[in-house]
Order: structure tokens, then sequence, then C-alpha cells
């Protein structure tokens, strides 16, 4: 097939084929490297036998709609994570290829919209019966007034960060003075609304989900383990540095993992929570859902990624791969699902 590949580049003025370039650069650079997530898929692509265009977009889709106009692919396969450096404005590629008619992959906008918004994710997911922590919102100006009806402790992050961005240690809050400072902080530093919820202890857990409909296949879930002297709650939060430093992760004994065994119980309703959520907030081909499990086999659905991370390496793949998928298998099943679904 004809797939073109779309994505988020700082580079406004570069051509498909300065891309396929810097692709090879990357790739040669052997095992030590990590090429970025646009060309991995492209890779995999090409080494599935399809024909690839990369198309960078940055602040400016006219270059791009071109290009795709003349070129007429089967699919485009949607990398994009934002839009003109923007995280809030990700929906934007997704729309511009439906309003042109191509069959692209992964999450509508509407999808992305409702996921990057945690408050309202969780209200959906609540109104589903799914348990979720309880939460306040603030919008840029507002603050916490008095003693927040919340059990302490919270923690307080940018209402539509990726990525772990805005959350730290003292993210984890324990009275009012302090949410007020931290949500405060969020206004101030990302100029984002803050949401403050519930720290819920357990275990992190990250259940990446390929398919549609009812054939829809939960992957093996990845769990977030810690050193055993991280015994604090701030000390088990996985920060934007203990996501992607990898020399800080060793220091520290922090290690994303196949997750260990759990109860049946905990299982069917790990299941339960993911195809709820799935349907819920029409995802489509692939997403990831992000859950606490407690000590009493409780699963509490924290948030979903509606365009999770896909290199290789990284929980998604690495679901993949414990399913049986090496990652070029795993790339042509989302073309896969995305060509076979109806719309």
């Amino acid at each position: 097939m004809r797939i073109a590949v779309v994505f988020d580049t700082p580079y406004s003025d570069w051509s498909p084929e300065q891309h396929a370039e810097q692709m090879a650069r990357e790739h040669a650079l052997g095992d030590e490297f990590e090429p970025d997530m646009e060309y991995q898929v492209a890779q995999a692509l090409i080494d599935n036998g399809h024909e690839v265009l990369l198309v960078g977009v940055h602040d400016d889709v006219r270059d791009a709609t071109t290009r795709l106009a003349e070129w007429k692919p089967d699919v485009v396969f949607n990398a994009t994570e934002s839009f003109d450096e923007n995280y809030d404005l990700d929906y934007l590629i997704p729309a511009m290829l439906e309003s042109q008619g191509y069959r692209y992959t992964g999450a509508p906008p509407l999808s992305l919209l409702v996921t990057r918004n945690k408050s309202m994710s969780k209200k959906i997911l609540a109104f589903h019966g799914i348990k979720v922590p309880g939460f306040r919102t603030y919008r840029l100006g507002e603050r916490p007034q008095g003693e927040v009806d919340l059990q302490t402790p919270l923690i307080v992050k940018p209402m539509g960060a990726d990525g772990s961005e805005g959350i730290a240690r003292a993210s984890i809050v324990r009275d009012a003075r302090a949410l007020a400072r931290r949500v405060a902080f969020i206004h101030k530093r990302f100029g984002k609304p803050a949401i403050a919820e519930e720290y819920v202890e357990g275990r992190e857990l990250y259940l990446t989900m390929v398919g549609n409909g009812e054939s829809v296949q939960i992957l093996p879930p990845v769990e977030l383990v810690f050193a055993g002297d991280a015994s604090r709650p701030e000390s088990r939060i996985q920060t934007k540095r203990m996501k992607w430093d990898l020399a800080y992760r060793k220091r520290h004994g922090i290690k994303t993992v196949y997750a260990r065994r759990m109860s049946k119980v905990a299982e069917e309703r790990l299941e339960h929570v993911c195809r709820t959520a799935f349907r819920a907030l029409w995802l489509r081909d692939y997403a990831r859902i992000d859950v606490r499990l407690a000590d009493d086999d409780e699963i509490w659905f924290l948030e979903a990624n509606a365009n999770p991370y896909l290199s290789f390496g990284h929980n998604s793949a690495e679901a993949a791969h414990k399913a049986g998928m090496h990652y070029e298998a795993f790339i042509q099943r989302i073309v896969d699902e995305a060509m076979a679904r109806d719309a």
C-alpha cells in the first residue's frame, strides 16, 4: 500500500526527501541511539513492503495537504502528537485528514479532545460505573477556597499535560496551603488549568489495546515498579525525569516491567475497565489505559492515552512483544485495523 506517515516536526520547511535522509541517518547510528518515533514507524512500514511518504507538519498544514493530494495515499498513519509544539492541538491533524476524506490510523478528534481533558474523561467513566479518584479542577486564575473535601494526599498536575509534564515530587500535597501553592505553580509555569485528585495507593498499570469493536485485544499489562525504599507517595509517581531519564531510573531502581501476577478478580475488573473505557471514550485502532490496582483488588481509572507513544522498547511496543508481535507486526496490526473498520 501507499502509506503517508504524518507527524509533527520542528522543521517547518523540510521536504519528505529530507525526512527520509534524516531517518536513514538516525537508523544508521545503531542500537545505542533511538530514532524518532515517526522514523521507527515509517521504517517498520517500509520493512513490511509498503511505499511510504514522510510528511512533517509544524505550524502550517498547507504543504501537507498539497503533498497528500498529489501522492494519494491508501491510508495515513497519524503519528502527530502536537501542532506548532502545542500538545493541546493534537486533534487538528486528524480533523484535517477527516475533512479531506483520508482514512487514517488512530483516534478521531473527539477522542483526542476528551482524553486530553483528564476531568472530562473521568466524568465519562464515572457515569459508566468505573471507579475514578475524587478530584477538583481549577481554571486559569482560580484558586482553591478553604479546605478541600477530598482525601489527602492529593496529586496536582496540568489538566491536559502529556508525557508526565508538570509532575514532580512537589505534585503530592497534603493540605490546603500546599494545594494552593501547587495550583498557582501549574497556572504560572504551564499556562494550563490544574487538576487535583486523590492519590490512590497501589500498583500502576499501563494497558495497551489494539483493535476495534468486540474484537479489541488487551495486550499484557505493563507495570511501573520502584525500589523498596520508595515508601512515600511522592517517591512512587512517574515524574517526567523518571519517565525519560534512563540514568536516573537506573540509579533509583525504577523499572517498567511486565505486570506481576494478580488475582482472578483483579484481572476480570481490569478487563471490564479497559473495555468500558475504550468504548465510552470512542477510542479506535489502538490506545493505552492507565490504572491503579489497589490492595483490595479494586481498579481505579487514572487516564486514557488515545495516541500513545509507539517507539520500540517503550510500553506499548513491549506489551505487543509480550503478546507475540514483533515491532513490524505491531505497526502493521494498527494499519490493518484502520483499513478493516467501517469508517
